[in-house]
């Protein structure tokens, strides 16, 4: 099976994608067209990288030290059988798996009575980010998330309640404007 990605390789070393030290896999293809949306190059689903999802795997191998997997891009719910068996490989690794999403989880109950993959990946992922970036609610003040309007969601129990379940520990605020960005630029 193969995967359209922004990035061939699995960026390593990242804390702003997610709690504690992860890697991210830039996935390619967007129609959600966020204005202000910081990997516009993400957004074609002509474009980029196919992968098989072997490869990624041996990429997840070599790893060391991280403490998870976060699926960005683009959206990875365009790709979602494929990013189901990158996180369910993942996991058997021990890694924990975040997944940034232009889709509420709401969207994402409906979408998956018609897509199956959905469904499977939903239940790969540890931690979820909902919703669309909004400029108007942009924030440097938020955790793990650009606009104020996206929330931080455990997955698992948002699943066994059929409704979104928030983190309420990446609720704080940061107090100071982050030194960092997680704007990636892709070759």
């Amino acid at each position: 099976m193969k995967i359209r990605l922004a990035d061939p390789e699995l960026q390593k070393d990242s804390i702003v994608d997610g709690d504690g030290l992860r890697a991210v896999l830039w996935t390619q293809g967007c129609s959600h067209n966020c204005k202000g949306c910081h990997n516009p190059q993400t957004h074609a689903f002509d474009e980029g990288f196919m992968v098989d999802v072997e490869v990624i795997k041996s990429q997840i191998d070599q790893l060391e030290l991280q403490d998870g997997l976060t699926f960005s891009g683009g959206d990875p719910m365009f790709q979602a059988r494929a990013c189901a068996e990158i996180a369910s490989y993942a996991k058997s690794k021990g890694l924990n798996v975040w997944c940034y999403t232009g889709f509420t989880f709401e969207q994402l109950l409906q979408l998956r009575k018609t897509n199956v993959a959905i469904e499977e990946f939903l239940r790969k992922i540890d931690v979820l980010v909902d919703g669309k970036f909004v400029l108007e609610q942009k924030s440097y003040d938020c955790l793990y998330r650009g606009s104020t309007n996206q929330r931080i969601l455990d997955v698992r129990k948002s699943l066994d309640c059929c409704k979104a379940v928030c983190i309420t520990k990446y609720d704080q605020t940061i107090k100071e404007k982050p030194q960092f960005s997680r704007r990636r630029v892709f070759v």
